[in-house]
């Protein structure tokens, strides 16, 4: 090949074979990036002097199984600090209060923290005790209206504040769950709220409203109680006990339904 010359030739091709090849060829000069698995977020369950032995910890062990679980902290009335709430993205206020008045001296100097947290984006889940505490009196104000109790309440089906087990409509189905002198729901006329459940009277069992950014979730019964609630008040769910329920409320509540 005359006026070629032959070493810029051969120098000249073969850096490209060597690319091609290095293109084909797999390399540990760059190792697959291994993503952690996500961390699951954070419910804070209040377990301070108004709760029962079983309820905070029957909340938790539900958050921690859920199909998409939640990492749990127990709270006292002190620990409700704005510092606290800034990593949660769920606050649960369980039943088992029996002195409503009492338990709002606990916790009303943190009710404006609270409120602002939710304002901005928090969650608040009460279920039966923490549903009252979500009303106005007295309460953390974070409902479109307010609560009262449903046992003796006209046409209510349970007369006194026995442990039983109440049907209640669920998005149009008959359900039923245990209760235990839960609140109904009073709404303001035509509140931004979903009702979930209607009790037999049809007034509001279940129920999810936003707050600012955030979103209130409560419950007069209780979708939370295992098979140790029903045994020990020697009681029977027709459904069986399932936590169907208890899992939609808390998704619709934490903005993930």
């Amino acid at each position: 090949m005359p006026g070629i010359d032959r070493r810029r030739l051969l120098f000249g091709i073969l850096p490209a074979a060597a690319l091609a090849a290095a293109g084909c060829a797999r390399s540990d000069a760059f190792p697959e990036t291994r993503r952690e698995p996500a961390k699951p977020p954070l419910a804070l369950i209040y377990n301070g002097p108004q709760g029962c032995s079983d309820c905070a910890p029957a909340v938790a062990t539900l958050l921690r199984k859920a199909p998409r679980p939640f990492e749990v902290e127990y709270v006292g009335p002190g620990d409700l600090t704005a510092a606290a709430l800034a990593g949660a993205a769920l606050y649960v206020q369980p039943g088992g209060g029996a002195d409503l008045e009492r338990t709002w001296r606990d916790l009303r100097g943190s009710a404006e923290v609270v409120r602002a947290w939710v304002r901005e984006g928090g969650s608040y889940l009460g279920l039966c005790f923490g549903a009252y505490l979500a009303g106005r009196g007295p309460g953390f104000d974070l409902l479109p209206g307010d609560t009262d109790a449903y046992a003796g309440s006209p046409g209510s089906s349970v007369p006194d504040d026995r442990d039983t087990v109440v049907r209640v409509d669920w998005r149009g189905k008959p359900r039923h769950m245990y209760f235990q002198d839960g609140p109904a729901m009073l709404l303001d006329s035509g509140a931004d709220a979903t009702v979930l459940a209607t009790y037999d009277n049809g007034t509001a069992a279940v129920v999810v409203a936003p707050y600012g950014k955030g979103r209130v979730g409560v419950s007069g019964p209780h979708p939370e109680a295992d098979e140790s609630w029903y045994a020990d008040k020697g009681l029977t769910n027709p459904d069986g006990v399932r936590f169907d329920l208890a899992y939609e409320l808390i998704d619709a509540t934490a903005g993930r339904s």
